[in-house]
């Protein structure tokens, strides 16, 4: 029997603060762009004809994304101190990778948006129910060693391919780019509400809004880049990437960047 405690100190992940919530929106937009720009527009979406051998785009993006996300995960964990500018890095490799990912498993797996959505979910849950039988606690305040550390960045992967397939279901199911983004920023109001004005655990909120902010940036993407005929804005895919990533810069530079407070935690393995 393992028993640990960990004192107030800082953890290896940022404050939850509005900033911080501002950026990860940003930063999922520019995991979608970014990612439709390698699978899509530079390595091409379509999948092999029958009888050919090859790779197609999305998971050629996938493998591409999910290396360059493991050696940022490594360095992350290897790191002695939260680090903002290789923790965003890590987010938007995750992110990314989620993009590419998603549209292999809901396209080219031919499983759909529904069975993709429901595979990733239950990707998350485990995620989630293995991190809390291992460690006792889902919570980001406790991420303070590689094994939290671990966990929070496969959880957090899974997080960011489930919000894709679900904003990607969303606006291809009939509300189309915009009304999607108006769904699921709506549905994170109502989590915001509930933090402020109930007392359900702000760990659960927190996963939750973490996760619906995957498809609004989906969404706000897709609006961006998408042909103005399918109800986009028809943005140049490298050129929003760009913007997205100069503005997130931009806003690490001039928001306030530190390290979330390590809460006390007793967990039993």
């Amino acid at each position: 029997m393992d028993h640990r405690t960990d004192h107030d100190g800082l953890t290896k992940v940022p404050a939850i603060t509005l900033g911080f919530w501002v950026i990860k929106v940003l930063a999922t937009t520019l995991g979608e762009t970014g990612g439709d720009s390698v699978s899509m527009s530079w390595l091409g979406e379509t999948t092999p004809a029958a009888g050919q051998s090859g790779l197609n785009g999305y998971l050629v993006g996938t493998i591409i994304f999910g290396l360059l996300l493991v050696g940022l995960v490594w360095a992350q964990i290897r790191a002695r101190s939260f680090n903002p500018w290789l923790y965003w890095g890590t987010i938007i490799a995750s992110t990314t990778a989620g993009t590419t990912l998603a549209d292999f498993a809901d396209r080219s797996l031919g499983i759909g948006y529904p069975g993709g959505s429901l595979l990733l979910l239950s990707c998350v849950l485990l995620s989630l129910f293995t991190w809390y039988r291992t460690l006792g606690s889902v919570s980001v305040n406790t991420v303070v060693s590689p094994r939290e550390e671990i966990f929070y960045w496969v959880t957090i992967t899974f997080s960011q391919t489930l919000g894709t397939a679900l904003g990607d279901w969303a606006a291809d199911g009939g509300l189309g780019y915009s009304g999607g983004a108006l769904l699921f920023g709506a549905a994170l109001l109502i989590v915001a509400a509930l933090y402020y004005w109930t007392e359900i655990s702000h760990v659960i909120l927190f996963w939750a809004a973490f996760i619906l902010t995957r498809p609004l940036g989906a969404t706000v993407g897709d609006f961006f880049d998408k042909p103005v005929a399918k109800g986009g804005l028809d943005i140049s895919r490298p050129l929003a990437s760009a913007i997205l990533a100069v503005t997130i810069i931009a806003l690490i530079l001039l928001l306030p960047q530190r390290a979330g407070r390590r809460s006390v935690v007793e967990a039993s393995a």
